[in-house]
């Protein structure tokens, strides 16, 4: 009986970390037998208190709401409010990005506030579409709706198994020079490709560098509506981002009622810039359709209700009827299995860490990982593509001063309704606000001043950041699988070929500036001899 205890309590410890309270319990009792003589009532508090830690470790919620207070329900709410307004216009933005309707920028916005806040570890960080993950989904499905909802389910599994078997040490082989190049290319292919909908023209190839060609070749066909409103949106954007900016901090503000009112209205009013100015644009295309002139171009007919509640396609039919099966879909998904999974962890468990540290509490990895993986399992089910941590969104919610993951409930709440009884008014949202939205989002990832920085620290870092770089506007997983290779190789190459310094005191002295692994013995072998004949 005891043996088979032990091997339970092994396999939860392989399935978590926290579990080792638990078999630290089971191989006491196992090694004395005197404790096995100990009334049921003891043993069985004792193993309830084992199973009510291990279901905490499981499902952190349990940590935080038996002490939720009212003050931090009015936080979250706040918070949850502002975050839903900010969702709303970049989810619908983010899915033009991954070249699906609109409506499924929303459908991916809800689902993570909700198993997020059972399952996350972090209170600051807001799951949803972003603009690297609808970029990578639009390089791998090309656009197709029933192909990115598959997908989702495809890298929430991938993502699930890894949570379970404890592999986020994986995402450590992804070198900060790959994830910048990679973060750089995708703000510049984004960016360009929202030029095309600022100027209205339509029928512009999707692949980078034909992109970049016919958008200048149709610039005669540009919509001189589309093109005036475009820069009035970035206009506005930029100018309530720089307010924003400028307000400095409490310190700075004069000890008034007044100066605080105003500080609070300003960073309201341009924390929920991308929903005011889409709204405003909304507003001036309906007033232009109403009397007639169709002078913008606009989103159009969008489907409207909630989606369905069912299992994602696992076959597809092309339009002239032919049916692909689910093994043709998968392998025609090729390496972005392994791409998009990698680049969602790696996105979200760094915005995590960056918070946590920020604001003083720990998060658990391997958790983060599951959250993450659960999140685009049941997106899948209600026609979601895949998602990750957001920056920007995570940035504001930490600022508005979040306590608990439940504010992402309120914001999740918000886009439900959102999709219950606003889906009639995107009708008339012009798209070239909503390029204008995407372009100030994804401006700030392209950082020149780490060129500088890498070559300053370290000038070999920069191989694998031009690789990336280059080669992700050729195909954006092409980039990361480049630039991980040149960074594997930098890596094995520095392992083979360690630093070795050589003294001689009277007697012959090498120092490795690392430790001795064996593709190094043959290169130390020969430094050894030609140092000692010398």
């Amino acid at each position: 009986m005891n043996l088979y205890i032990f091997i339970f309590v092994r396999l939860m410890l392989f399935l978590h970390p926290s579990s080792v309270t638990l078999l630290s319990r089971f191989s006491f009792l196992t090694s004395n037998p005197s404790e096995m003589d100990r009334p049921l009532l003891g043993r069985a508090s004792a193993r309830s208190c084992c199973s009510y830690s291990t279901l905490k470790a499981w499902l952190p919620i349990l940590s935080w709401l038996p002490r939720y207070k009212l003050k931090w329900l009015q936080m979250d709410v706040l918070a949850g409010l502002t975050i839903g307004l900010t969702t709303v216009p970049q989810a619908l933005a983010y899915a033009e990005v991954a070249g699906l309707p609109v409506q499924y920028g929303l459908y991916s916005a809800f689902m993570g506030g909700f198993v997020y806040a059972l399952l996350g570890t972090s209170k600051d960080v807001t799951l949803g579409p972003t603009a690297i993950m609808s970029l990578l989904c639009f390089s791998v499905v090309g656009g197709q709706p029933h192909r990115a909802v598959l997908l989702s389910l495809l890298c929430g599994l991938i993502q699930a198994v890894m949570a379970l078997l404890r592999l986020g040490f994986l995402l450590d082989f992804i070198s900060f020079p790959v994830i910048k190049g990679f973060t750089c290319a995708a703000a510049v292919t984004i960016s360009f490709g929202q030029v095309k909908n600022i100027l209205g023209i339509h029928n512009v190839p999707q692949e980078f560098f034909l992109e970049v060609y016919y958008t200048f070749y149709k610039i005669p066909e540009a919509r001189i509506g589309d093109v005036i409103l475009g820069l009035l949106c970035l206009t506005l954007l930029v100018l309530l981002l720089f307010m924003k900016t400028s307000l400095g901090s409490d310190a700075d503000v004069p000890n008034s009622t007044f100066s605080r009112v105003a500080r609070k209205l300003v960073w309201t009013v341009s924390t929920m810039r991308n929903a005011l100015v889409v709204v405003a644009a909304s507003l001036v295309a309906f007033s232009w359709d109403a009397y007639g002139y169709h002078v913008f171009t606009i989103t159009g007919k969008t489907s409207q209700g909630l989606p369905p509640f069912r299992p994602p396609p696992t076959s597809d039919t092309t339009a002239n009827g032919t049916v692909i099966s689910f093994g043709e879909i998968v392998e025609g998904f090729g390496e972005g299995l392994v791409v998009i999974p990698f680049m969602g962890l790696l996105e979200s468990i760094a915005i995590a860490k960056a918070f946590a540290s920020q604001n003083d509490y720990r998060i658990d990895a391997n958790q983060e990982l599951l959250a993450i993986g659960l999140t685009n399992i049941m997106g899948s089910f209600v026609s979601a593509y895949p998602v990750t941590g957001s920056f920007g969104r995570t940035a504001v919610n930490s600022q508005t001063g979040v306590c608990t993951p439940a504010g992402g409930i309120v914001t999740s709440v918000i886009v439900l309704l959102s999709l219950a009884f606003l889906m009639p008014a995107f009708y008339y949202i012009p798209k070239a606000s909503l390029a204008a939205v995407v372009i100030c989002a994804v401006a700030p990832m392209l950082d020149y001043r780490v060129v500088a920085k890498m070559w300053k620290i370290r000038k070999l870092d920069l191989l694998p950041f031009v690789v990336t770089f280059l080669m992700s506007f050729w195909q954006v997983q092409y980039g990361i699988v480049g630039g991980v290779t040149v960074s594997g190789v930098l890596l094995l190459y520095k392992a083979a070929r360690p630093q070795i310094k050589v003294s001689d005191h009277g007697v012959l002295v090498m120092e490795l500036d690392s430790g001795l692994s064996f593709p190094a013995t043959e290169y130390l072998s020969r430094i050894l001899h030609t140092q000692a004949l010398q």
